[in-house]
């Protein structure tokens, strides 16, 4: 019954804190975890792209692990040497995270008022809308990762701009060549082939009919 007051006497925070803070000082979070995750979206990329060509074994082909592994190693170890690199993943990633939690507990209070029968699907409107948030979520997570020289983040300091001079000539003129290009855009997009496909199938089966 005396160990956790002498534990928190001596140190004051609990035991699992202090191995955290310990990995800290090892240098798990600084080179080991990102090292890892580098290594491994770097090879998935390489082995799912196969850029680096193929070998044949078994009449099967597959990507040249050897090239995959070894480029991916070498990208990881460049990216952990740069610790200007390792701070942006180290600050963008839990924020990430929070960015996907959102997503799944929308998608949790959704899916209240479906039945168990029913799977929880959205929309192709409501997808667009979450992935154009989710696009926009993810480049102001990094625009706020990276520091200026001053070391604000760099996203505070566009605001900060942007709300200085938003009465000048050129923000304005920024701001509205952004708006029009997005206007065109949205005018001049083709629309989508897959209910001119619905149409065609359904006057085809109705021609068949008769």
């Amino acid at each position: 019954m005396t160990i956790l007051p002498m534990l928190y006497a001596t140190t004051g925070t609990s035991t699992f804190r202090d191995v955290l803070e310990f990995f800290n000082r090892l240098g798990v979070y600084d080179v080991i975890l990102p090292f890892i995750l580098v290594f491994t979206i770097v090879y998935a990329i390489f082995e799912r792209t196969r850029i680096l060509g193929t070998e044949k074994v078994g009449g099967v082909e597959y990507g040249k692990k050897n090239l995959n592994a070894m480029s991916a190693f070498v990208i990881a170890f460049l990216v952990i040497a740069s610790a200007q690199m390792v701070s942006l993943i180290n600050n963008a990633l839990p924020k990430i995270v929070i960015l996907l939690f959102l997503g799944v507990f929308f998608l949790l209070l959704v899916g209240i008022f479906y039945s168990e029968k029913e799977e929880v699907l959205l929309s192709s409107g409501w997808k667009i809308m979450f992935m154009v948030i989710m696009f926009i979520g993810i480049i102001a997570i990094f625009l706020y990762s990276i520091p200026t020289a001053s070391g604000q983040p760099f996203l505070t300091w566009v605001m900060e701009f942007v709300i200085g001079n938003y009465s000048t000539t050129a923000v304005s003129s920024i701001i509205m060549m952004i708006v029009v290009i997005g206007l065109m855009i949205y005018i001049i997009r083709e629309p989508s082939r897959g209910g001119e496909e619905k149409k065609e199938s359904s006057s085809s089966g109705n021609h068949g009919s008769h």
